[in-house]
């Protein structure tokens, strides 16, 4: 049985806007349902090609065991590592729906322990997806590139080999209440006080929160309180939790900053839809690398005139975009700089346009210095 794809399982090829963020701003159903189809073909072709044994293992060119480093940083800015997927050790589970889900095989057995922990207080979960495989991640691009062309794919579907579901120690899960399955992300977080005793004991069991709330522009992701991440170290994993720091943080894979926020007032937007388009800001953001971000600010109702409203749509003629906003940006560059941007300065007024269809979500169309 296939159901609607969840952003759990969509921040890995396609990160909707309901969360808010990410590596895709589509979020069509056209675009929902190629993604659909492109996954259960992956899964398909990866099912077959599977060993019949549960759990594999596999060992270096060299002949000897090789381990894999359980603090690993994947994200937007940082690859798999490229022994991973011959060392990894996986085993198959199948959910409510019977779908086939991977998973690393300590993860799984520190998620097993989780699960049976939550249902002695009565909360019940299910695995929706873990581990997918950088062929299954090139499948999906090379669908999306024949179907929509090059741009449309590169803007929609996660770069292959950057997406913490490679590891196959990042889980998404699902909530069963009721002996009713809860998996669409727009039910699930309507719980928020299940969520919250979930997040309480995973530190017990070796995992984190991955991607906290506030944090896009670190992590280059929005909130997903489905989405968690086992690093096998329990200590490690409390640290984390109580500081209440990212996994890039807790890394020193980025500078902490205090970021400051002003939606403004709006006669225009809620404040709720003013914060939809300035997480997708921050999780763009995430990917200038080695850049501070000081303050976020919407520019006021004055920007959403007619004429920007025409320059969004030249930029991209594929869209039919009614209404536009603009937010500015305050970041100090990183000492060695890049090919954009000027080492060591301040920059202020940093400018990000974004635009929605009726009925959709915001996408980020440009950025740059005014």
């Amino acid at each position: 049985m296939k159901r609607s794809l969840s952003l759990a399982a969509a921040c890995t090829a396609v990160c909707m806007l309901f969360a808010g963020c990410g590596d895709g701003d589509s979020s069509t159903a056209e675009s929902k349902a190629a993604e659909t189809s492109a996954q259960t073909d992956a899964a398909s072709e990866a099912e077959s090609a599977a060993p019949e044994s549960e759990a594999e293992e596999s060992t270096a060119d060299d002949g000897e065991t090789q381990s894999i480093d359980y603090m690993v940083l994947v994200n937007k800015l940082n690859p798999l590592p490229d022994y991973w997927e011959e060392t990894v050790e996986i085993v198959h589970c199948e959910n409510s729906f019977g779908d086939d889900v991977e998973v690393e095989k300590k993860a799984y057995d520190a998620y097993l322990a989780l699960k049976a922990d939550l249902e002695t207080e009565g909360i019940f979960i299910d695995l929706d997806s873990a581990r997918r495989s950088v062929a299954d991640q090139e499948r999906i691009m090379a669908d999306f590139t024949e179907k929509y062309g090059a741009d449309y794919a590169a803007k929609t579907v996660a770069t292959p080999g950057y997406s913490e579901h490679h590891t196959g120690l990042a889980l998404d899960l699902y909530l069963n209440i009721d002996g009713e399955d809860v998996y669409l992300n727009e039910d699930m977080v309507q719980y928020p006080e299940i969520w919250a005793k979930i997040h309480e004991k995973l530190p017990n069991y070796g995992f984190i929160l991955r991607y906290l709330e506030d944090k896009e522009y670190i992590t280059g992701y929005g909130y997903e309180p489905w989405h968690l991440r086992y690093i096998d170290d329990v200590d490690k994993a409390k640290e984390i939790t109580e500081k209440g720091i990212t996994f890039e943080e807790y890394l020193g894979a980025v500078k902490s900053s205090d970021v400051t926020v002003d939606y403004g007032s709006s006669e225009l937007f809620t404040e709720e839809e003013l914060k939809e388009a300035a997480v997708q800001v921050k999780c763009r953001f995430a990917t200038f690398e080695g850049c501070e971000l000081h303050s976020l600010r919407y520019t006021g109702d004055e920007s959403s005139n007619e004429e920007n409203l025409a320059r969004m749509k030249e930029l991209d003629d594929s869209a039919d975009y009614v209404e536009v906003v603009e937010f500015l940006t305050d970041f100090h560059t990183p000492e060695e700089g890049s090919q954009v941007l000027d080492a060591d300065r301040e920059m202020e007024d940093y400018q990000w346009w974004l635009a929605r269809e009726k009925d959709g979500g915001w996408q980020l169309i440009t950025w740059e210095k005014s």
